[in-house]
């Protein structure tokens, strides 16, 4: 028996085309049906790039291509890409069709290799997984077929040098005011950064610098882990993983301060900057004590989570422990692979020392909003969703914060969550949406 799954919270493999986008002045180069690319945008875009959304080259393989085989269009499409978009790296993408009919698309992409042009390929047809897994895939595929043969090997580590992986370029809404974020705040401990994606980013010419760090940082809760370790197995670097988005004062130190231990880094200069950003973010924090009590019968009392695994930890610990809004249920919705689920559930289940909370996977938004309707809401809620969540929110008179795809309500250019800054903004933006209810 089929099953409808409705509000889809991201896109298939051929997602990955947006972590393409995400780097400076990188192109992808689509083998797929017409369409495919345009609705990818519609969904998690929000944004063209350098050459993303309508500026993606494609080969909209069409009966022909499905009958007689692309390879041929493909070539044609690459070589046009060449002579009109002037890029630093370019990356092949395949679509369902391609993958079904069987193109050979590695074929296709090693004669231009062969020729010196810095293009790589990953396949991505949509049906063999969705973008939090072939974003990995596609991360991989650049440093395997064009970082390995650009880089030269007897350079050495580089002390201090850190590459970081993090969220998910589009996916995460909000990923480039975090990726500024996390770059500031690693910095501020001694660490020279390879953010790799976003303004912060040096580009293609970054990550020629990979395999030159003295570890990596991953901080997500599952995504990102085959990165990681195969860069373990491929250069011996070794990485520190933080398993949620560190948010706010207690959490962005308690990162930082991992951070160093593990990097062997100077104590006391992590120390100073972690104490002058505390300083800093606990004073803003004072300033909204009579606002908090003045408020207080009128404030979200408990909070839901509609998010992925990173961002929803992160904002758990954040809301409870920082902010002392009550966790509701919460839902992770990134189809999360079985083996990290119990992980992720010891993470809920250790959100502060007295509290605890309940934990559902499920990638059917339409289930989670039948759930929550069908509870007694006496008190103010919050829910972090997206913008699938516009009509619940106010059927159940909820505060909505925008965080996951679609974000659709919301123009996002610099915000973001992450950090010392991003816990401020945070605030900013759950009580702005609360006053906003006050006539």
């Amino acid at each position: 028996m089929s099953k409808v799954i409705e509000q889809p919270r991201y896109s298939c493999a051929l997602g990955a085309q947006q972590t393409v986008v995400a780097i400076k002045r990188a192109v992808p180069i689509v083998h797929a049906g017409p369409g495919c690319s345009t609705k990818i945008c519609s969904l998690i875009g929000q944004g063209e790039g350098y050459a993303g959304g309508s500026t993606i080259p494609c080969t909209n393989a069409s009966e022909p291509e499905i009958v007689f085989g692309g390879e041929n269009k493909l070539r044609s499409v690459i070589d046009g890409a060449f002579q009109v978009i002037d890029a630093d790296l370019y990356v092949v993408l395949t679509g369902c069709t391609s993958d079904i009919v069987g193109d050979d698309i590695g074929q296709v992409t090693r004669q231009f290799q062969e020729l010196g042009k810095p293009i790589v390929y990953a396949e991505t047809g949509g049906f063999k997984s969705n973008n939090y897994v072939s974003h990995d895939g596609v991360v991989r595929s650049i440093i395997e077929q064009y970082v390995d043969k650009q880089t030269d090997f007897n350079l050495g580590k580089k002390e201090g040098l850190v590459n970081v992986f993090a969220t998910i370029p589009y996916q995460d809404p909000y990923w480039n005011g975090n990726l500024v974020e996390l770059k500031r705040i690693l910095e501020g401990i001694g660490l020279q950064v390879n953010i790799l994606f976003g303004t912060e980013s040096a580009g293609v010419k970054e990550w020629l610098t990979i395999p030159q760090a003295q570890f990596n940082i991953l901080i997500s809760a599952w995504p990102g882990l085959d990165i990681v370790k195969s860069l373990q197995e491929r250069y011996g670097t070794p990485y520190y993983h933080f398993p949620y988005l560190p948010i706010g004062g207690a959490e962005t130190s308690r990162f930082l301060r991992g951070v160093t231990e593990f990097g062997g880094l100077d104590r006391d200069k992590a120390e100073e900057f972690i104490l002058k950003e505390e300083e800093k973010f606990y004073s803003y924090i004072e300033r909204t004590a009579d606002f908090l009590l003045e408020f207080r019968y009128g404030l979200p009392r408990k909070f839901y989570t509609i998010l992925d695994a990173t961002y929803a930890a992160g904002f758990a610990k954040f809301l409870l422990n920082e902010l002392g809004i009550l966790p509701a249920k919460q839902y992770i919705i990134d189809d999360t692979p079985d083996e990290y689920q119990e992980r992720i559930r010891e993470q809920f289940r250790n959100i502060s020392e007295l509290r605890s909370a309940e934990v559902t996977f499920t990638v059917d938004g339409g289930h989670i909003q039948e759930e929550i309707r069908a509870e007694h809401h006496k008190q103010r809620s919050l829910i972090l969703g997206s913008g699938w969540e516009r009509d619940l929110a106010r059927e159940i008179q909820a505060d909505l914060l925008p965080v996951s795809v679609p974000i659709t309500y919301r123009l996002v250019l610099h915000c973001g969550y992450a950090g010392y800054n991003g816990g401020l903004r945070a605030i900013e933006d759950i009580y702005d949406r609360v006053l906003n209810t006050y006539r």
